[in-house]
């Protein structure tokens, strides 16, 4: 396992029952370096939405234990945020939870002349997802797609 995999993973190890007390959910966890600085990042959601009065608790919390397990040799800063509406699908649970719902998907490599797609999510498995758009339905692999997330019309 990667330095990056391990660290991310120890996060939701450690974070996990901070979020669970209040009734959060992790997205994702991150170890990124950007522009030179380490980074180390919880995305953090709700129902309803993460306030920033969330944020701060769960950054506190975790900042305790942080400290204690010191399990990063390197300097980072540590992060808690919202994923924010236009998130990308990450894991299953963002497929399911999006059942119904309008989403957008972006691919790698061209299909049908269009490498853009919006529709409703009907269906998915581990593999793969069904969206209905004007056309029909179409069916992606899941390791096709660019991003996929929740389409917002602004």
């Amino acid at each position: 396992m990667s330095k990056k995999d391990t660290y991310e993973s120890r996060l939701e190890t450690l974070i996990t029952p901070i979020l669970e007390e209040k009734g959060f959910e992790l997205v994702d966890a991150e170890y990124v370096k950007e522009a030179g600085t380490y980074y180390l990042r919880a995305y953090i959601d709700k129902p309803g939405g993460i306030t920033i009065d969330d944020c701060e608790y769960v950054s506190r919390m975790m900042s305790e234990k942080l400290d204690t397990e010191d399990f990063i040799e390197d300097a980072y800063i540590f992060e808690v945020s919202s994923p924010g509406l236009t998130r990308p699908f990450k894991k299953e649970k963002d497929f399911i939870r999006n059942i119904g719902k309008e989403i957008e998907v972006k691919l790698y490599r061209m299909r049908d002349k269009k490498k853009e797609f919006t529709g409703t999510l009907v269906s998915q498995d581990a593999n793969s997802f069904t969206i209905q758009t004007d056309a029909g339905e179409e069916t992606f692999e899941k390791a096709d797609c660019a991003l996929v997330r929740q389409y917002i019309e602004f």
